[in-house]
């Protein structure tokens, strides 16, 4: 089900720990819809690429320079007038809002949600990725699901991929019409 245009947020920020598949669902929202489609484990710094593959989890600091990179895509497309999806695993109340101000205008959060279980059994199953299982129980942790957060929508993760895309394009387009995504 494509979005309609006029209803969807300029950007929409893919979330959820490692593993629940940001990547595959983002890929599918942006391909469903004719967006730019930005993986935002590409724009981490050197640095904490190298700590999470030594299973080191993040701190704050480590996060905030990432953050705000990811920030600046949705703004520089949003300056372009273009729709963008990108992946980010925005854990924290205090990031989604960073990104809700560095966004300044139409921002929606896909919040990807699933057992621990499962994750862990998608990490270990997953090859080439630099974030080791290992680091599922510091994300959990870390976790602060978006309960009543404006412009969120929940997607569980133990579904077919194109079923959690199109419930995603779904909730979005609703999220999108009643006007509760975060309008800057």
């Amino acid at each position: 089900m494509e979005l309609e245009k006029e209803a969807l947020p300029l950007a929409v920020v893919v979330m959820g720990v490692s593993g629940c598949g940001k990547s595959s669902v983002g890929a599918g929202i942006a391909a469903q819809n004719g967006l730019t489609f930005v993986e935002g484990d590409q724009l981490h710094p050197a640095g904490n690429v190298e700590k999470m593959a030594e299973g080191i989890p993040l701190t704050d600091d480590d996060r905030l320079p990432w953050l705000d990179r990811i920030g600046e895509e949705i703004r520089a497309a949003q300056n372009r007038s273009q729709g963008l999806v990108i992946s980010c695993s925005a854990l924290k109340r205090s990031y989604r809002d960073r990104l809700r101000q560095a966004a300044g205008g139409r921002l929606a959060f896909v919040f990807l949600e699933g057992s621990r279980e499962l994750l862990l059994s998608r990490m270990q199953a997953r090859q080439g990725h630099f974030m080791p299982a290992s680091l599922l129980d510091s994300q959990l942790q870390t976790l602060e699901p978006p309960t009543g957060e404006p412009g969120v929508v929940t997607v569980a993760i133990d579904g077919v991929l194109d079923d959690m895309v199109a419930l995603a394009c779904e909730e979005l387009r609703a999220v999108a019409i009643k006007g509760g995504f975060h309008a800057g």
